[in-house]
This record gives C-alpha cells, structure tokens and sequence, in this order.
C-alpha cells in the first residue's frame, strides 16, 4: 500500500485486496489473499480491528478512523493517533520486555494501520473478570510492567536529551490528552452534554457530588499534574479492557493515549478498574455468591501495588543513571541514606496521586460518556446502580482522603466497608473517615 496514498478505511470486503501484498503480512498468514478470512472485531470506542486468518496463521489489522467511533464523524480525531500508538508499543517492550505487548509486524502511518500479533487465547481481561475468572499471574505481570514502562521512561533512567527528544515526540498527542483532561477530571463534575448514568437511581447522589466543593478543587488539581506533571512516558488509558490474558500471559494492548505525563496516573487509572470490578462483583451473582471473587480482586490490587513498589526500589538501585537524584549526590558520597529518603518520598507521593487518580477514573467511567463494562452488563437497573453508589462513594472520599496519608490498604479497607453498606461519613471538609 503507497504511503502517499490517500487514506481509506478498511472494510472487511478491501481488507485482503488492498493488503494482500504487504510482505509482513503474507509471510505470516500466506501469500494468496484470496483465502483470507477477515472478521472485524473492533468493540473499543475509537478504532477499527480485524483478524486476518490464512492458511499459514492470523494477524490483527488496527486501523484508527478519523473520528470517535462511539461519537461519529461529528468528533473528528487525527489519524496520528496510530503513530503515537506504535511508538509507545515499542518503547514499551524494550522497558518491560518481549511478550508484555503484541509484537508489531509493520506500520504505514498515511493509512493510520498497524499489523500486530493476534493473542491467542487470550481474552480481554475486563470479560474474564466479569465472568468471574481469576487469572494467576496478573498481579505480579502487572505490577513489573508499571513499574518498568515508568521507570524507564522517565528522567531517572533516560538521559536528559533521550527523555527530551521522547517527550517532544509524543507532545503532539495533544487531542487524546484533550479526551482524558475533559472526559475524565472535568466532565463528570457538572451536567456535561455526553454524560450519562443510572437514572433516576442516581440522581441525588450525583447532585450531591456535583455541589461537593472540595471534590471538585481536588478533581481539579489531579487535572492540573495531569497536564503538567511530564514525568514518564504513560500508557494513558491503562484499564482492564487494555490488557488481554490467558492464565500463563498477560499483554498489555491499545497505548494510543500514550504522552509524558504523571507517573502515578497509569497505576491510578488500573487501580480504579480492579476497584470498579470489585463494586460490580455483587450484581453479577446469579449464578451464585462471589464473595471469593471480590476477595481475590483486593488482593490484586494490594499485589499490584507492592509488586509496583518492590521493582521500582529495585530499578532505583540498579538503573537510576538519569539526571534526576543523582548517585554523585547521594550514593557516591556514601549517603545511601539520603537515596533511600529520596525513593520513600518518591513512593509515598505517588501512592496519594494515584488514589486521587483511581477516584476520578471511577467517577467518569459511572457518570461520564464511556461506560464499562463491569457495571453495564447488570441488566437489573436497581442492583447495577446499587453497585455503583457504593463506588462513586467510595472513589469521593479515596480523592479527598488520599492528602491526608490515605493508604493503599486504608483504601482497600474502605472499599470493603463500602461494599458491605459501611458508607463513608458525609462531609464538607475531607479527612471523612
């Protein structure tokens, strides 16, 4: 396909005609197109996915539109997208390693199109958590990719011209970055045209939220490092629908959000996912208690967190070769004290940023314009906003706690309280617990 050709979205009909001579493709799924099977399989909110199968194997085909799928053409998107896409998947296996993502095949920018591994049999992590499966190995696979992808991205371990030169390159990312400081840490907080939610179940609690001044500062101020805080090289929609598992693999997927951002944010927004299943576990127990399932799911989130924290002090001791908390300043001079200090500083602030990141994410994904599934696939209206009382509240009062020393287990105490009808304590002033 000529890179200055113009660009046409595939359709399952032109897919094998306009590919069928893209060596990266052929000599995985075989050279004659005419026995391809396409299917298209694309249920995100922005892109089109195909699986292409011949008779060697299959391979994915990713194609961004120019438009916010789940909107229409009245959103209109750049097809740059792709191109940060691309760039964060391979940056991203050379700080985790091969086999924490897809492996890229080949690129072509002009069509927005990336042909990549096809996992199998993997299964999108946010379905395999709705039907109350209990992957093995997610938490430690989970914790090691944060903590790597974060680390190694950010001026700790990149020199200063490397880290520059990357975040220019992904500071064009500038309408994705739009997309999340809206949808995310404003939307949600006043009666945005996009939003939606349980209604009329909801209503009050989401007015009381929405005249909750000091939910809406500290929602404002996570937007404010959002926007400034260019740490690290972040995923920038790290959730449960962006990682695909079997029991022995985990792959993390879709970086197209990609920028240079906080590092606490990714963490965050994977956090509140795991949080948001745990809230939806009740409304999916027709079949019988998942009382287990909501156990495990906190221990994820517990594992993820000192899984992040233990490779993080590891990666500090070990690669910490960038500009930032200089070993000339610290360990050269025999103060491993004062490098230790700098890392608990360090750790201790990104817990609180990602608790107030965790709690927006909840929020937007309840009131705002893109739903998960967690909480969607209750048909009962009454017990899918039961659910999601308990975890609006919840995710309230983790953004306004989160300053006061809240603590990753503090949190996961509220949100077993919260769950069981142990509600937070209503409150103008924070610290409410």
């Amino acid at each position: 396909m000529s890179k200055a050709e113009a660009f046409q979205a595939l359709t399952i009909e032109t897919l094998p005609a306009r590919l069928g001579s893209v060596d990266a493709l052929t000599s995985r799924i075989g050279k004659d197109s005419s026995h391809w099977k396409v299917k298209e399989v694309g249920d995100g909110n922005l892109n089109l996915v195909f699986i292409v199968t011949g008779d060697k194997g299959a391979a994915i085909v990713k194609q961004a539109l120019p438009y916010v799928r789940l909107v229409g053409e009245s959103w209109p998107l750049p097809l740059k997208r792709s191109f940060f896409e691309y760039h964060a998947l391979v940056r991203q296996e050379a700080r985790a390693g091969v086999g924490t993502v897809p492996a890229i095949y080949h690129f072509d920018e002009a069509q927005a199109l990336i042909v990549m591994e096809f996992l199998t049999p993997h299964i999108i992590l946010r379905r395999a958590l709705i039907e109350g499966r209990m992957p093995p190995k997610i938490a430690n696979d989970l914790g090691l990719f944060v903590a790597r992808t974060l680390f190694r991205g950010s001026d700790l371990s990149m020199t200063a011209r490397g880290r520059k030169e990357d975040l220019a390159l992904f500071a064009d990312n500038v309408e994705l970055c739009d997309i999340s400081e809206n949808l995310v840490f404003t939307d949600p907080y006043y009666e945005a045209k996009l939003n939606r939610h349980t209604s009329p179940q909801l209503d009050a609690l989401v007015e009381q939220m929405r005249s909750h001044t000091e939910l809406k500062v500290e929602a404002q101020r996570l937007k404010h490092l959002f926007a400034t805080k260019a740490e690290t090289l972040v995923h920038g929609d790290l959730h449960t629908g962006s990682i695909m598992v079997t029991d022995d693999d985990t792959r993390v997927i879709d970086p197209e959000f990609a920028f240079y951002g906080p590092m606490a944010f990714d963490v965050g927004m994977l956090m509140a996912n795991f949080w948001m299943s745990f809230f939806s576990q009740r409304g999916h127990e027709r079949e019988g208690s998942r009382a287990a399932q909501r156990d495990w799911l906190l221990g994820v989130i517990v594992e993820i967190w000192e899984t992040f924290r233990v490779e993080f002090e590891r990666l500090w001791h070990s690669e910490r070769n960038g500009m930032l908390y200089s070993r000339s300043v610290f360990e050269d001079q025999g103060d491993d004290a004062g490098s230790s200090a700098a890392l608990i500083g360090l750790i201790s602030q990104m817990e609180e940023d990602m608790l107030g990141f965790a709690g927006v994410e909840i929020h937007r994904r309840i009131l705002g314009l893109a739903h998960n599934a967690d909480f969607e696939n209750i048909e009962d209206t009454d017990s899918r906003a039961a659910c999601e009382a308990r975890a609006l509240q919840f995710a309230t009062s983790i953004i306004i706690n989160a300053k006061f020393s809240m603590s990753l287990e503090d949190a996961v105490t509220l949100a077993r309280d919260c769950d069981d009808g142990r509600l937070p304590l209503d409150s103008d002033e924070g610290h409410s617990q």
